[in-house]
């Protein structure tokens, strides 16, 4: 899996792409707890996920925890179906608030 971060001026967007699993937690965390040095509000963009297992479903709740606790919020959005899936059947998708796309973020948060 592969990563990439970038700053607006209102918000953070980290954008994991590739398999998400439990092999690239560390980094993912890593990505997470680097944006929050600057940035309160993280959006994860997952454009880019074409799979998502347990584990990288628990890295995201992880991650949600740890903005919590900084006083942070974490969006995400661009969910596929195998994603969407995994977080409906774990009511996952009650936790998060969840955008269709980058673009209904934006226009959602006023940025």
């Amino acid at each position: 899996m592969s990563q990439s971060t970038e700053a607006t001026v209102q918000f953070a967007v980290v954008q994991p792409s590739g398999v998400f699993d439990g092999s690239q937690a560390g980094s993912f965390r890593q990505a997470i707890e680097d944006r929050l040095v600057t940035d309160k509000v993280i959006l994860l963009d997952l454009k880019e996920v074409n799979f998502m297992d347990s584990s990288g479903l628990g890295a995201i709740v992880a991650a949600l925890k740890t903005v919590r606790a900084s006083g942070g919020q974490l969006y995400l959005c661009s969910l596929n179906q195998q994603v969407k899936m995994l977080f409906e059947l774990t009511s996952v998708d009650q936790v998060f608030e969840l955008f269709p796309d980058r673009a209904a973020f934006v226009a959602a948060i006023g940025a």
